[in-house]
C-alpha cells in the first residue's frame, strides 16, 4: 500500500521566491566579505565568511530540493529526486571540514605570530554581514515551521548572526586595544563552532544515504504495533528508512491468522502506522503463508 500526504504548491513557491532572494543577497555578501578579509587581512572575516559559505550552500540545498525533489518521478529513478538535497548536504560537510580545519590551522599561527589587522574596515564588513543575516532570517521565517528545509537554512543563517557578532566585537576590541591576537582568536571560535555543526551534517547524511531508520522511530517498537494488530499471525522482512531529509518510508511483509481478511488487517496496519508515528509512505504485504515457507514448499 501506498500513501502520501497532500502538498501545498504554492507555499512551495512562495517558499523557493523567500530562498532564491535570501541566496542571492548571502552569497553576494560572501563575495565582498572573502575580498574585505584579503584586503584588510582579517582571518575572522574569512572565518565568517566560510561560515556564511554554509548559510549560501544551505540555502542553495533547500531551494535544490523545492525544484529538483518537485520533479515527478521516472524510468531511471522510480523514487524521484528527493535524495538529491542529501548528496548536497553531505558533499558541502566534506568541504566545510576543509575550510574549518584551513581556518584553525591558520588561527594557531597568527597567534603565535600576530599580523595587523584593519579593524575599521573589518568592523564595516561585519555590520553589513549582520545586517544580511537579519534579513535573511525575515524572508526565511514565514516558512520555517512548516518545512525542514527552510527550517535548517533559518538556523543556518541565524547561527551565522552570531558570528557577525563576534566578528563585530573582534574588530571593536582591536580598535582599542590594539590586541591584533584578538583577530585569530574570533576566527578559531568561529571555526570551532562550525566543526561539531558539520559533523551533525555529515553523520545525518551518512544515515539516510545509507538508508537508516528515522530518528525518534523504534523499529522494536514499530514491529510490535504491527504483530499485535488483530489478525496478523507473523511479522518478517521490516524495513523503515528515510529517502529524503523528511521523508520516511517503510516496508513489511505480515503473514495473516487463518480466515483474517488481508484489505482489511493491511488498512488497520495502515492506520496504525500513521497515528502512532507518522508513516505515510508505507507498502504492506499480507501473506497466507510466510515467503521463505513458501520457496521451500516449491523447492
Amino acid at each position: 500500500m501506498g500513501a502520501g500526504a497532500s502538498h501545498d504548491h504554492t507555499a512551495g513557491q512562495t517558499n523557493g521566491r523567500m530562498l532564491a532572494i535570501a541566496l542571492g543577497l548571502t552569497t553576494t555578501f560572501l563575495v565582498a566579505e572573502v575580498i574585505a578579509g584579503v584586503v584588510f587581512n582579517s582571518l575572522a572575516l574569512l572565518s565568517d565568511a566560510a561560515h556564511m559559505f554554509t548559510d549560501a550552500a544551505a540555502l542553495a540545498i533547500a531551494l535544490a530540493a523545492i525544484k529538483i525533489g518537485a520533479r515527478k518521478p521516472d524510468e531511471k529513478r522510480t523514487f524521484g529526486y528527493r535524495r538529491f538535497e542529501i548528496l548536497a548536504a553531505a558533499f558541502n560537510a566534506i568541504l566545510l571540514f576543509a575550510v574549518a580545519i584551513y581556518v584553525l590551522v591558520e588561527g594557531v599561527k597568527r597567534i603565535i605570530d600576530p599580523e595587523p589587522v584593519q579593524s575599521t574596515g573589518m568592523l564595516i564588513v561585519a555590520i553589513l554581514g549582520l545586517v544580511i543575516n537579519l534579513i535573511a532570517m525575515r524572508l526565511l521565517s514565514a516558512g520555517k515551521d512548516k518545512s525542514l528545509n527552510i527550517k535548517g537554512a533559518y538556523l543556518e543563517v541565524w547561527a551565522d548572526m552570531l558570528g557577525s557578532l563576534g566578528v563585530i566585537a573582534g574588530a571593536l576590541v582591536i580598535q582599542f586595544t590594539g590586541w591584533r591576537f584578538v583577530d585569530p582568536i574570533v576566527a578559531i571560535g568561529i571555526g570551532l563552532w562550525v566543526l561539531p555543526r558539520t559533523w551533525i551534517l555529515l553523520k545525518d547524511t551518512t544515515h539516510v544515504l545509507l538508508e537508516g531508520a528515522p530518528s525518534g522511530v523504534a523499529l522494536a517498537e514499530v514491529r510490535k504495533i504491527v504483530s499485535e494488530t488483530p489478525g496478523v499471525a507473523n511479522v518478517h522482512d521490516l524495513h523503515i528508512w528515510v529517502s529524503g531529509a523528511d521523508q520516511p518510508s517503510l516496508s513489511v511483509h505480515v503473514v495473516l491468522e487463518p480466515g483474517a481478511d488481508g484489505e482489511t488487517v493491511r488498512l488497520a496496519i495502515a492506520a496504525r502506522l500513521e497515528g502512532d508515528f507518522d508513516l505515510h509512505h508505507a507498502t504492506i504485504q499480507t501473506e497466507v503463508v510466510a515467503c521463505g515457507a513458501q520457496e521451500a514448499l516449491h523447492s
